[in-house]
């Protein structure tokens, strides 16, 4: 029998998919702003992680930005760790940083470099920017939690260009054999990698096989609607002694509409010009999010 939290922490209040909506939304102009200004980052994939991000940090993950060490709090690994301004701009909304603090991103003595820093950055969990090594760093966190007794959950994202890597499929293998139900990952299947598409490489699709037949409890998600990430995430779907992978349908640049799948915007900082034409788009879906009904 597996131990109880010691304690519960908090979401942000009970959120609906209106106000989920609406910080995705909140992230994407402050992520886009950003790049602008520093004239850097991944943003093409930035985009395409951020509603699974927001959904977890504002819905899923039993974490507290006042105790980010709580021995109780889930983990999530962001393996595709050169989306990390996506991850600072999340946290800084969620509390675990200050706000501003994104504007010294990439900056001379910053603690925000290009790929997540744990010993710098609260709430980052694990250094990650080689690709390959999330996943497998995961299954040592999930595994460590069934030996301890204790009820936490493990999140792992990663690209679907990464699963080309030998070493997730180790610990594809590792996960179903140590029957690691408390661990979720969950693949930004955007379908572009760095400078070409996923096909034009080595392509993995379809992905949901592949891991059925390792004996993974598999989902396919469209990664942009908020209330299936939400759903797909929750503690109500794992499926008891296998781990789960859901693999996430997503657009590179999602929100902006010269972006969005165009491989060029894997790593890009847009002009003047493209930076106001991405930015009143998504002030425009902004305002239709914030009157819907």
């Amino acid at each position: 029998m597996q131990k109880v939290r010691s304690k519960t922490l908090a979401l942000p209040g009970n959120m609906g998919l209106r106000e989920l909506k609406v910080i995705a939304n909140r992230i994407r102009r402050r992520d886009l702003r950003t790049v602008f200004e520093v004239g850097a980052g991944h943003i093409g994939g930035e985009m395409s992680v951020i509603d699974i991000l927001t959904a977890l940090y504002f819905d899923i993950l039993n974490v507290d930005p006042d105790a980010p060490l709580d021995p109780n709090r889930d983990r999530l690994v962001l393996s595709k760790g050169h989306t990390a301004l996506a991850l600072y701009i999340t946290l800084s909304e969620r509390g675990f940083i200050p706000k501003d603090e994104t504007s010294t991103y990439l900056q001379p003595l910053s603690r925000l470099n290009g790929h997540p820093d744990c010993t710098k950055v609260p709430g980052v969990e694990t250094n990650t920017g080689p690709l390959g090594h999330g996943l497998p760093v995961g299954v040592g966190m999930a595994k460590a939690a069934k030996i301890d007794n204790a009820d936490w959950h493990t999140f792992v994202i990663a690209g679907d260009g990464e699963m080309q890597e030998g070493s997730n499929w180790e610990a594809i293998m590792a996960a179903a054999q140590f029957n690691l139900d408390n661990m979720t990952l969950i693949i930004d299947h955007n379908r572009l990698q760095q400078g070409a598409r996923l096909a034009e490489t080595n392509s993995l699709a379809p992905l949901a096989p592949k891991f059925e037949a390792f004996n993974w409890a598999v989902e396919e998600i469209d990664g942009h609607d908020m209330r299936a990430i939400c759903r797909a995430l929750s503690p109500k779907s794992v499926t008891a002694g296998k781990p789960r992978c859901v693999v996430a349908h997503t657009n590179k640049g999602q929100g902006i509409t010269f972006m969005t799948d165009n491989v060029a915007w894997h790593h890009k900082v847009p002009n003047a010009e493209q930076f106001e034409l991405g930015m009143a788009e998504l002030e425009a879906e902004a305002k239709a999010v914030e009157f819907a009904r």
